[in-house]
């Protein structure tokens, strides 16, 4: 099966909690059993890891150039400013590997500090504003490419 890193940023580990109306009534351990199972339908064996450390997020890239995982990323508020977050992610696409940026929410139709992401321009391509559903989407993209 092949391996895919769903990671997920900073404050993600308070879905469900953390403006539902914004982003969703789901907890990250829903999500992650409902990422697990659309994953393995599609013959994918999906890892899903929440942090809301940079550093962690940066090892964890660097981690799926050397296990040769696809990556679906949420990096959250990282998105916005993460240079280092960018370098890693960088370091996926240039290896040949896919990586989708995830976003529950459509960072265009919220503050004008979210319209822009440092990790847009070196992600295979972005899925956002479909709530949980976007990491579905994120996964048919991953395996689409295979």
């Amino acid at each position: 099966m092949t391996r895919v890193l769903v990671l997920n940023g900073p404050n993600l580990g308070r879905l469900g909690v953390r403006e539902p109306e914004v982003y969703g009534s789901t907890t990250h351990d829903e999500l992650s059993s409902a990422v697990e199972k659309w994953a393995a339908d599609l013959g994918l064996d999906a890892d899903v890891r929440q942090t809301d450390d940079e550093s962690a997020l940066v090892g964890w890239l660097h981690e799926a150039v050397d296990a040769r995982a696809h990556v679906a990323l949420n990096p959250a508020a990282f998105t916005h400013y993460s240079y280092a977050l960018r370098d890693a992610a960088a370091q996926v696409t240039r290896a040949g590997l896919v990586l989708v940026e995830v976003h529950l929410s459509n960072p265009y139709a919220r503050e004008t500090f979210r319209h822009v992401s440092v990790i847009g321009p070196i992600a295979t391509g972005t899925i956002a504003g479909f709530g949980v559903e976007g990491y579905r989407l994120a996964l048919e993209a991953i395996a689409s490419r295979l």
